[in-house]
């Protein structure tokens, strides 16, 4: 377990209870929308939230855990004013880990000390912008501002993600990115098979997970 005290520790314990969490909602993500449903999604990120606070993790990452689990409650529901919500609620949690990032890294020149830092950047900005400019051009206008705005701050976020020696940060990080890939192209590209949507959730949970296990041990 990555905290002392074994699974009967209460740090252990709420991140097993997380991980439950996302199973269920895991096997019920295909089913039509409902408060159980939806309280599975919300809880799974929201324990982490709370194991960072138990843990005494930077106030930063409590808050940016706490919004995502925000944004996953709007978008366990179906609706478009659910879906801006949840991208506000991101938008604002990516804000967060930006700062929290920030903060912690040692800027530029770990980036480029290191060679797998600068290609992974590349590779994933990359892939990122090219499927962002596919789905631009089949958004309704009214969406094309929300969706820029929300990609520049995810990338700026995997970026100064990057500048943080830890990598299991950048690895979550870099899940998150690809996680809302896989989500946006199911969403806005038709060609985009349906059964994407239970390989977005693991991507998103294990991001989460990656990023709060890099902060706090």
């Amino acid at each position: 377990m990555p905290f002392a005290g074994g699974i009967d520790s209460l740090a252990n314990g709420t991140l097993i209870f997380s991980a439950g969490a996302a199973f269920f909602y895991l096997l019920k993500q295909g089913d039509a929308p409902s408060w159980r449903r939806t309280a599975m999604k919300t809880a799974a990120v929201a324990l982490l939230a709370l194991l960072a606070a138990l843990e005494g993790g930077p106030v930063l990452l409590v808050l940016a855990l706490a919004i995502s689990a925000v944004g996953d409650a709007f978008l366990a529901q179906n609706g478009r004013q659910r879906f801006l919500l949840g991208l506000g609620s991101f938008l604002i949690a990516h804000l967060a880990y930006i700062v929290l990032f920030w903060q912690s890294g040692l800027g530029g020149d770990l980036i480029l000390s290191e060679l797998w830092r600068p290609l992974l950047l590349a590779v994933v900005i990359g892939a990122a912008l090219c499927l962002s400019s596919s789905i631009l051009q089949r958004v309704e206008p009214d969406l094309r501002l929300p969706l820029v705005a929300y990609v520049a701050v995810i990338l700026i976020m995997v970026l100064t993600a990057a500048t943080v020696p830890t990598p299991l940060i950048v690895a979550g990080a870099v899940l998150f990115v690809a996680s809302d890939m896989l989500l946006g192209a199911r969403l806005f590209l038709p060609a985009t098979s349906k059964d994407t949507a239970p390989v977005s959730w693991v991507l998103y949970y294990f991001a989460q997970v990656l990023i709060a296990l890099g902060i706090l041990i």
